[in-house]
């Protein structure tokens, strides 16, 4: 795991420039750094050492033929295979050392670009440099596990893992793009192709860019396509047994476990104690001779504390597990830090434990295993049953007694439904025992004004809903708004997991772990996200993820193979923290000083009126904290990087 950037054109001293772009990315890579030029071209490179620790893996790296050079961010899980495909094909070179970046270099010369990376299972960001055509090619792992953006920088053309190394650059200059802005307040992060600034762009993932000597470029080009993988999957369904598909998910997520725990530094696993990163602790236990290292966290607050879970499969397992108890004040002073460690507007509350967790088992450890995309993959999001089922039964009701119900529900505070819930769980049936169900309930009198089970769905993954609170409030397209562009599948629910897996997952839950790991010079793996996995996942029958109004059935039936059900069992919880709490007590001071009419105005893009009214609802009890935040983490970040 590496920080990587570039650029062709800048005028002045390249290799100076190239220098201060990569120092930028320190946090991504302290154990080295490098960088090279040839005439307007230079590439930057920060090294976190994870495979061969020697020199003989540095970057910016040459290709034995003297063709190629590239700087490269993530991991090949594979490599050891391609090197043996190349050495049996006789197109290996005298290899120098044992690192995934010199055997792919070697099969960019041997295979090309495009067959080199349908070759692959792995994550990555690269720029790779022919110096025969005088061309750059940039390319992007399959579901965008790592980052990349690029754009007209100054008149030169650059790319970065991050924006704080664009700004790096001479000639920068930046502004805001409106547009981004109102889709970060809509979804609570910025969405590919777009950034938060006019020009610069995200590479989308499992797409490849060329660019031009002179730094023109056109539009990205696919080299893997999920729908494909959708259409596939619907088209060649499985028909196992239920026993015999349990036997497949564990040979096949099993494989990509024990591919991903290949190290010459540290390992272990970020453990919540729920249903996939307890699955992933399993398969690494299994096949580790000695105990796996488990780390998680926990909170004061009790309604959001998952370690005592964890603990309870950690023993079970036999790991050596770490746990770091946080208190309300330890967890509220890395606030200000958010917009240095996300570098653009981003909303996940989250991103708070993910930070807190992650620095943590970077005390420990250099690389970790998770357990994200199960929920995309295996249908585990609530809102895959609400939308189908509340639709069902909402869809059918005129909207002005839908309006009335809505009205009901928000009549009590969320701590007034919680308490009831919490009084009437022993009699409620089990998928009524919901975690936070105030939250829940809240959210859904918001959503009850829905005019289709798709602008239900958006509604559901939106933050802010209805009018966005700016003058210029116009939002650019988005495969969330533009359903004519989703992928097919056999039901509702199968097409809002292909969505997730093409904009929530890589755009918020997979830029809210590499962001807080690199931060913490932690390299993140994901085996769930493993293209058998997902490939695999597609071939499913629905009735073999969810049952019984039960989402992710097949991986619980695995994980039972390992863990006692009784201590998994229970129901979602998500990764959070009482944001609504602090915003009313010990964070109400800095919120309001960030949504003071005159900081709201401050850059003509925001309207107070709106946002000051939402906060006056908050404050009065409703929760609508999730509004709010996008609104307050994009002040945090203008007075930072504005």
């Amino acid at each position: 795991m590496c920080g990587i950037a570039g650029f062709i054109g800048a005028s002045g001293h390249p290799r100076d420039a190239a220098t201060r772009m990569a120092l930028a990315l320190t946090h991504r890579g302290p154990d080295d750094s490098d960088s090279w030029v040839d005439g307007d071209l230079a590439l930057a490179h920060r090294r976190l050492s994870i495979l061969d620790l020697s020199t003989a893996a540095r970057q910016p790296m040459h290709s034995a033929c003297g063709r190629y050079v590239v700087v490269f961010n993530g991991e090949i899980y594979n490599w050891q295979d391609l090197r043996s495909d190349l050495e049996r094909a006789g197109q290996a070179p005298a290899w120098r050392g044992h690192s995934d970046t010199e055997v792919l270099l070697a099969a960019f010369a041997a295979w090309g670009v495009e067959t080199t990376l349908a070759r692959t299972r792995g994550m990555f960001a690269l720029a790779l440099w022919d110096r025969e055509t005088r061309s750059l090619v940039l390319a992007r792992d399959r579901i965008g596990e790592k980052p990349l953006y690029y754009g007209n920088v100054g008149g030169c053309f650059a790319f970065a893992s991050e924006l704080k190394a664009l700004r790096e650059l001479p000639t920068a200059r930046f502004q805001t793009d409106p547009g981004a802005l109102a889709l970060m307040l809509r979804y609570g992060y910025v969405p590919a192709p777009y950034s938060i600034y006019r020009g610069i762009f995200k590479l989308p993932p499992g797409c490849l860019l060329r660019v031009a000597a002179d730094g023109a470029f056109e539009a990205p080009e696919p080299w893997w396509r999920l729908e494909e993988v959708v259409r596939n999957g619907v088209a060649t369904e499985l028909a196992l047994s239920d026993a015999a598909a349990v036997d497949a998910l564990e040979t096949l997520l099993g494989a990509a476990v024990g591919e991903q725990m290949v190290a010459d530094v540290p390992l272990g696993a970020l453990l919540s104690g729920g249903l996939d990163s307890s699955t992933v602790v399993a398969l690494m236990q299994a096949q580790s001779a000695r105990p796996v290292r488990t780390f998680t966290i926990g909170f004061a607050e009790g309604e959001y504390d998952e370690a005592k879970h964890a603990k309870a499969v950690a023993r079970h397992l036999g790991t050596e597990h770490t746990e770091l108890h946080v208190t309300p004040q330890q967890a509220r002073e890395i606030i200000p830090h958010l917009p240095d460690i996300y570098d653009e507007p981003f909303a996940d509350a989250s991103q708070i434990p993910t930070a807190l967790v992650c620095a943590l088992t970077r005390r420990h450890v250099k690389v970790c295993l998770s357990g994200d995309a199960g929920d995309e993959l295996f249908s585990g999001y609530n809102r895959y049953f609400l939308a189908t089922s509340l639709w069902r039964r909402l869809g059918r009701l005129p909207p002005g007694v839908r309006r009335v119900l809505a009205g009901g529900l928000s009549t009590l505070s969320a701590t007034a439904w919680n308490s009831i819930f919490g009084t009437l769980s022993p009699l409620l049936p089990s998928h009524l025992r919901l975690s936070n169900p105030g939250d829940k309930l809240h959210k859904l009198a918001e959503v009850m004004g829905a005019c289709s089970q798709e602008s239900l769905y958006r509604d559901l993954v939106s933050q802010w809903r209805g009018p966005l609170p700016l003058l210029d409030a116009n939002e650019p397209p988005t495969l969330v708004a533009d359903t004519d562009r989703w992928p097919a599948a056999p039901n509702f629910a199968g097409r809002m997991m292909a969505v997730d897996t093409l904009t929530y997952l890589p755009d918020d839950i997979l830029v809210k772990v590499d962001r807080a790991a690199m931060a913490a010079s932690l390299e993140t793996r994901v085996p769930f996200l493993d293209e058998r996995v997902i490939a695999f996942a597609w071939r499913l029958p629905f009735h073999q993820k969810a049952r019984d109004g039960q989402g992710k059935w097949l991986l619980r039936q695995l994980l039972y193979r390992h863990v006692p059900r009784e201590l998994v069992e229970r129901p979602k919880q998500g990764f959070g923290v009482p944001i609504e709490h602090w915003l009313r007590g010990p964070l109400r001071e800095w919120a309001e000083d960030l949504l003071s009419p005159t900081a709201l105005a401050a850059d003509g893009l925001l309207d107070p009126a709106p946002i000051r009214a939402m906060w006056q609802r908050h404050l009065s009890g409703q929760n609508v904290q999730y509004a709010l935040w996008t609104v307050l983490m994009y002040q945090a970040w203008r007075a930072r990087w504005g």
